[in-house]
């Protein structure tokens, strides 16, 4: 699958290179200039498990990109993030070729770390939900 098969208004993620290579590709969606942005995920075959869905690792990775992305993208100057804490809660699952959405919601950012917290969907149907907290450094 390609970035054809993408829905309007995303665009790849120019995530640094590494980790993040492996787990995705991701994609960026703004929302009429509000943050954080949508952050889109297409299930390919390297993110099946045994059972032909998603890896519960895939949607855990999914959910620490999606709620740091959001504390990182949050202010200017960008904030470094990096995960504390992390829950993701499994409702259903996802299958090949799937497009799955991550909504975030930045509960607080304080000096020193930041609260966040979201929903995996599959449309309109919830699979995942999640929450983090990240120790936050400020780039000069």
């Amino acid at each position: 699958m390609d970035d054809q098969n993408t829905p309007q208004g995303f665009s790849r993620a120019a995530f640094s290179p590494g980790f993040l290579d492996h787990g995705g590709p991701y994609f960026l969606c703004p929302q009429d200039g509000v943050l954080p942005q949508l952050v889109g995920l297409r299930i390919m075959s390297h993110h099946i498990n045994y059972q032909d869905a998603a890896h519960g690792g895939v949607l855990s990775t999914f959910a620490d990109v999606a709620l740091s992305h959001a504390v990182y993208d949050a202010q200017r100057p960008r904030l470094l993030p990096s995960t504390m804490a992390l829950t993701t809660n499994f409702l259903g699952p996802a299958k090949l070729g799937e497009w799955l959405v991550a909504e975030v919601k930045i509960d607080r950012i304080g000096g020193r770390s930041a609260y966040t917290s979201g929903a995996i969907r599959r449309g309109q149907e919830t699979i995942a939900t999640m929450s983090g907290v990240f120790s936050i450094r400020r780039s000069a």
